[in-house]
């Protein structure tokens, strides 16, 4: 025999169906609604950015439009300080140096970045030690680098060639050769950064590419150009933006090394701006200057990126 279960007490289910409606819903939240907190979070560093950032652009484009030497009155001359930019040879000068600079120094730095990390991403001995010696560089302050570089070119490396019958003399006291203690100094500081990204790139690739590759009798240079280079495309755009866009700033460098010299043959044009601006009585005129950098930096890095992003899509 089966047991049954014992009906339920009179007036259960009326008082169940009564507590049930008495019951308050639910309240529901609406999806999508971003919480205060995160406009807390994101209010300080909004103000701090404008404070500290878009006003003085804002206040240093207004000065561009006049005579302002920094100090004392002023008066509006209009786009005269942008037109005589143009006819300022000191001002061309620098701009040419700056662009010759950062092409030859973007050029160099990402092909022995990107040799230095196929190197650390190989199965060699002590890679987590190599990678931590090639990341020091970026550690260091460029200032620094820079007095140091500048005291081995003026005494290490003369001393160093004439031990082997070598006439050694300082390139930075070279108007001609200055700009390659320049280079010299710029590359291997920069090689940090840039090893780090292509390390990361190269990590990301299947390592069953490279033996299917290597079944088919493809070379190692085969498979760097159809297969290593095209899969890091991204990251090589990355470097050579951020490369070309951080080279055409170059100012401490130049500081340490040459401090524009000899003469004028180095100056930058971030050195020409603190110089006429801060030390010249140009402040109008340089922040004109300053405006017009800005504008072709803006232009030269979407021009740049714009290029580089067609030659990944193009593999």
């Amino acid at each position: 025999m089966t047991a049954t279960a014992p009906p339920p007490a009179p007036g259960t289910e009326t008082r169940a169906r009564a507590s049930a409606q008495a019951a308050p819903a639910p309240r529901r939240t609406k999806q999508g609604r971003t919480p205060k907190a995160f406009y807390w979070m994101v209010v300080p560093a909004v103000v701090i950015f404008f404070g500290l950032h878009t006003i003085p652009v804002i206040t240093g484009m207004f000065f561009s439009l006049t005579n302002y030497a920094g100090y004392g009155t002023w008066s509006f001359v209009g786009l005269s300080n942008y037109l005589n930019l143009f006819r300022d040879d000191r001002v061309i000068a620098s701009y040419l140096f700056t662009f010759g600079f950062a092409i030859v120094s973007t050029i160099a730095v990402n092909v022995i970045s990107l040799a230095i990390a196929l190197g650390l991403n190989s199965r060699i001995k002590f890679r987590t030690a190599f990678r931590g010696i090639f990341f020091i560089p970026y550690v260091l302050a460029i200032l620094i680098i820079g007095y140091v570089f500048n005291y081995l070119f003026a005494n290490s490396f003369p001393a160093i060639l004439q031990t082997i019958g070598i006439e050694g003399t300082n390139i930075l006291a070279d108007p001609q050769w200055a700009w390659v203690g320049i280079v010299i100094t710029t590359v291997w500081q920069a090689c940090a950064f840039n090893v780090i990204l292509y390390l990361a790139g190269l990590q990301t690739i299947p390592g069953e590419l490279y033996e299917a590759a290597g079944i088919d009798g493809a070379s190692s240079w085969r498979q760097f150009r159809s297969i290593t280079f095209p899969l890091i495309g991204a990251y090589f755009t990355i470097n050579m933006v951020l490369s070309f866009k951080s080279f055409l700033q170059v100012f401490d460098q130049i500081v340490a090394l040459t401090a524009g010299g000899p003469g004028t043959s180095t100056e930058s044009i971030a050195l020409v701006i603190f110089r006429g601006g801060f030390q010249g009585g140009e402040y109008g005129y340089q922040m004109a200057n300053a405006v017009m950098y800005l504008v072709v930096i803006i232009v030269v890095s979407f021009i740049q990126l714009r290029f580089l992003q067609r030659r990944e899509a193009s593999f």
